[in-house]
């Protein structure tokens, strides 16, 4: 998976934005590239754990332009990794690309989560 630079920076920026809490969003991507982050609202407020919320329900539809949606979130003092708390709350993520930031580490990393198993996706910029 690639994530450019700009894409990258408004992860960090949204995620230091919504620190202490834990900042989530959508990272739109095309054949396996980021094109674009949509900031999402943690409905949680919650340092440890997230509930993805947009004002705008239209976001959920740029499938249908050729995107693959890709979910992140970030992780204010833990490792840039899913915790037992993403993994058991995958939910609709359950085999798609899934970003975990460390605010601690400045640590960008994907994953996708399957039948409770976590395999890591190559990132680059």
């Amino acid at each position: 998976m690639v994530i450019p630079g700009d894409v990258r920076a408004a992860l960090v920026a949204h995620s230091q934005a919504e620190a202490p809490n834990e900042a989530c969003g959508l990272v739109l991507l095309r054949d396996g590239c980021a094109e674009r982050y949509e900031p999402g609202r943690n409905a949680a407020a919650s340092p440890y754990r997230f509930e993805l919320e947009f004002d705008d329900p239209e976001i959920w539809y740029v499938e249908d332009e050729g995107y693959e949606l890709a979910v992140f979130h970030s992780h204010v003092s833990a490792p840039a990794r899913p915790s037992r708390t993403d993994v058991e709350n995958i939910g609709l993520w359950e085999g798609k690309p899934y970003l975990v930031y460390s605010l601690q580490k400045d640590d960008l990393a994907a994953f996708r989560i399957e039948g409770g198993q976590i395999s890591e996706l190559p990132v680059t910029s």
